[in-house]
């Protein structure tokens, strides 16, 4: 059977107030409480950054902050895990770098 939007059986989400966050230069709502990873998904983006060696795509994968695949940049700073890192208001969050963890 298929879960829709619409089953009455499913909790009701409630998000967080809204905040704005900067996503690779461009301004996109987030709602406070999420992580980087989840905003970056509810915008649509399942590669986050690309293997310095080889320029595969990486993305969320384990989501538990072990593996290292959802690096990206969040307010300058490099290699910040996306499945870790709560959003903030203002935040600038880069991705495509490539990194060295592969």
């Amino acid at each position: 059977m298929r879960i829709t939007r619409s089953d009455a059986s499913l909790p009701q989400v409630e998000r967080g107030t809204p905040i704005t966050v900067s996503i690779d230069g461009q301004s996109v709502v987030a709602y406070a409480g999420e992580t980087v990873a989840a905003v970056l998904l509810a915008q649509g983006r399942r590669t986050f950054r690309q293997t310095a060696r080889t320029g595969a795509g990486r993305g969320l994968f384990c989501g538990i902050g072990i593996c290292y695949d959802c690096l990206v940049t969040v307010d300058g700073m490099p290699n910040v895990r996306a499945c870790l890192t709560p959003v903030a208001a203002g935040a600038v969050i880069e991705t495509g770098t490539k990194v060295g963890h592969e």
